[in-house]
């Protein structure tokens, strides 16, 4: 199935790249066979919240000292700490992601180099290598292609398919589709929100 200009654009406003977007899904979208109204549907409902209406293709990691407090108590497990970090991505990056996730330690600046990009958003060296290894691309290249069209709609297929999930989009189950993508049920109603409206639109 093809998505028009004018289905997308009811699903995520008034993106300036409207076309861009929908040029790069009908040729990504049938390779990993999101090809049925439940599965489109659910792949742009997802998307759309990961991305706010597919605007922004890296992870805001620009967090005030309390909300990283909050947000990663085990890495900033004081006042003093945390106010050193605040506000400062790439630091954040680097202490939130080191040495996990196939990333080295905080100096080596993984944390940022890997952090989340993509639609739904690619995190850690290990997963920017299989994604590359899966279309011939040094990891090297990788964190470039994910800042385009074509790379943070592909890279988004690459993790529904390594995820299998199809198989929850035929299910219409977006809460355990939400816990795979996101570890937990972090904005599980917007999702519902975008899905249900999605799928209207979709015709499914």
């Amino acid at each position: 199935m093809q998505i028009t200009r004018e289905q997308l654009k009811s699903c995520i406003g008034n993106n300036a790249y409207l076309d861009h977007w929908v040029a790069a899904m009908n040729d990504l979208l049938p390779e990993y066979g999101i090809d049925t109204p439940q599965r489109v549907a659910s792949f742009i409902a997802q998307c759309a919240h990961e991305s706010m209406n597919f605007v922004f293709l890296r992870e805001n990691l620009s967090y005030k000292a309390v909300s990283l407090r909050k947000t990663f108590p085990k890495y900033f497990p004081t006042d003093e700490l945390a106010a050193q970090y605040a506000l400062k991505p790439e630091k954040i990056a680097n202490k939130v992601y080191a040495n996990r996730m196939g990333n080295g330690d905080e100096a080596s600046g993984d944390g940022w180099r890997y952090c989340g990009r993509g639609l739904i958003q690619l995190t850690g060296k290990n997963n920017y290598k299989a994604f590359g290894e899966s279309i011939e691309t040094p990891v090297e290249q990788i964190t470039e292609y994910l800042g385009t069209f074509e790379g943070a709609v592909q890279s988004a297929c690459w993790f529904w398919e390594t995820n299998s999930l199809n198989r929850w989009a035929d299910a219409g189950d977006i809460k355990t589709m939400t816990r795979v993508i996101n570890g937990g049920y972090i904005g599980l109603e917007d999702r519902i929100k975008h899905y249900e409206h999605a799928l209207h639109v979709f015709g499914g």
